[in-house]
């Protein structure tokens, strides 16, 4: 088998943008092995000069040309970054000039914008959203779901925990979440209270194999994580959620970011914001 090309995301800031982008571009190409290599906050010229040393390293070691995909708000850093021996994606050259001439306005180059603390609103939201998340997490403190943006209902293991989180600090959303288990399953209907949540309440369901694997990693050999428990507890799961008219998504084959992506455009929409 070939060697897996390396491919390297630099940012003078988390880097996240630059990840995000990158990988979502390789994730068209399969069949593909990639070596991936992080390096944020490269945010002085030296510390370029030491990436494209280290890319050019890297290409005489591996024999492979490697790709670059990278988010540098400072002129000079891209234009240093280009010398490298790798395909360099320069998603903020590219852009900024595409903006510029249809905007008639020099960019200001400020670092970090994308994921920094510039809007303090937005971020103390989002991380009160997030100790919302946590105190309201498997069932804990319902008194909480009144105010409540979102709860989510399931089994256990069903991800319900990453998905909370994840719309939590990446929307700032109160979201709680509830386990649905054999106490629940002994008596007809979803649990009381629920009730009268039954606007906000979503379910996560998964294939009984997949549930089955995924408890099995976590209990081995306990009945917790067999096929029949895992079957009998979606099944029962299912009815409820169904008979309640509760709208359900299958976790099976999608990501935590696709799950809260498909939740989130069914909300209501947030107030008009300007940036």
């Amino acid at each position: 088998m070939p060697s897996s090309r390396p491919v390297f995301f630099i940012s003078d800031h988390t880097g996240l943008t630059a990840e995000v982008i990158g990988k979502s571009l390789l994730s068209q190409f399969s069949g593909q092995h990639f070596q991936i290599h992080n390096l944020p906050f490269i945010d002085s010229l030296d510390k370029i000069r030491a990436a494209v040393t280290r890319i050019d390293t890297t290409a005489r070691e591996c024999g492979r040309h490697p790709l670059v995909v990278a988010t540098l708000t400072d002129p000079s850093a891209r234009e240093l970054l280009k010398t490298c021996d790798a395909l360099v994606m320069d998603i903020y050259g590219h852009f900024l000039g595409m903006l510029e001439s249809e905007l008639g306005a020099a960019p200001q180059p400020r670092r970090g914008r994308a994921h920094g603390m510039q809007d303090l609103g937005a971020y103390h939201s989002r991380m009160d959203a997030v100790n919302f998340t946590l105190d309201a997490d498997d069932g804990l403190n319902p008194g909480k779901y009144a105010v409540a943006d979102l709860i989510l209902a399931g089994v256990s293991r069903s991800g319900k925990t990453p998905t909370s989180l994840y719309m939590a600090m990446q929307y700032g959303l109160r979201v709680a979440n509830y386990p649905l288990t054999q106490d629940d399953f002994d008596r007809p209907g979803l649990p009381p209270l629920l009730h009268p949540h039954l606007g906000k309440l979503w379910g996560l369901t998964l294939a009984p194999e997949r549930l089955a694997q995924i408890r099995e990693e976590r209990r081995p050999g306990s009945r917790y994580a067999t096929l029949e428990t895992c079957r009998r507890e979606l099944h029962e799961a299912a009815v409820r959620l169904h008979a309640a008219g509760v709208p359900v998504v299958d976790s099976t084959h999608r990501s935590v970011e696709e799950i809260a992506a498909l939740i989130k455009q069914s909300l209501p929409p947030p107030p008009h914001q300007e940036i």
